[in-house]
């Protein structure tokens, strides 16, 4: 029998399973085209097996000093590791290490500081040019600007470890997501005009998944809908 904390991680699952099936829906949409990753920023390893015990197989993480022993403490669970949180060059070998998928590379500095780290491990590592969604955003927020997301891209693309996959972008903190996964869109499609095998958008969290289903995200960042509140640090 399940443990209740499980049980209540699927009750969750499914709802928020059931909230992008309806989107999808809406949009005219196959769900099978929606990833979603499970946010487990704050939340211990042991979710994370739950997790995949229910099924989910993309998981996503925003520190590297929380992702890096999460990682390694579920290695062998045939999980998709996605890093979503703004990234220091300092830390950028060490998310290389296990990181399947970077969504935020917003500068080509970053970009460089990837590739040197996944040379070393030997991988090869998926990236998102994260695409700032909001002009009046405060510092540390992320996202290259409209006149630097051709320059990030360009960098990934002739990275040898790193591969370019498409955009991520976070919609604007009070405001209506709608607009600004729009332009997040347009910035896929003017990059697909230089690299057309460009398949992924990442956008949409617990509050506005619908909005990204509708504007066409490939990929929803869900925590707090699926895992509650955020656990209390120790």
């Amino acid at each position: 029998m399940a443990d209740p904390r499980t049980e209540e991680i699927a009750a969750n699952l499914q709802e928020v399973r059931e909230r992008i099936a309806g989107a999808c829906r809406d949009a005219g949409r196959d769900p099978d085209e929606v990833t979603l990753v499970v946010v487990t920023k704050t939340w211990p390893a042991d979710d994370v097996v739950r997790l995949a015990g229910l099924g989910v197989r993309d998981v996503g993480e925003n520190k590297d000093q929380e992702a890096s022993p999460k990682a390694a403490a579920t290695e062998g669970l045939g999980l998709t590791w996605h890093f979503i949180g703004q990234l220091q060059t300092n830390k950028a070998a060490s998310v290389a290490r296990y990181a399947d998928v970077v969504h935020s590379v917003d500068r080509v500095e970053l970009v460089t500081a990837l590739e040197k780290g996944a040379a070393k491990a030997d991988r090869t590592v998926d990236c998102l040019v994260q695409v700032s969604l909001d002009p009046d955003a405060p510092p540390g927020r992320g996202g290259a600007h409209a006149t630097e997301v051709a320059q990030v891209a360009a960098a990934i693309a002739d990275a040898p470890h790193l591969r370019l996959r498409g955009v991520m972008g976070v919609a604007p903190v009070g405001a209506d997501p709608a607009p600004a996964f729009a332009i997040l869109a347009e910035a896929l499609a003017s990059l697909r005009a230089t690299y057309p095998g460009l398949d992924v958008m990442s956008a949409g969290m617990s509050d506005d998944l619908e909005q990204a289903v509708a504007a066409g995200a490939t990929h929803l960042r869900v925590g707090s809908s699926i895992l509650g509140s955020r656990a209390p640090r120790g």
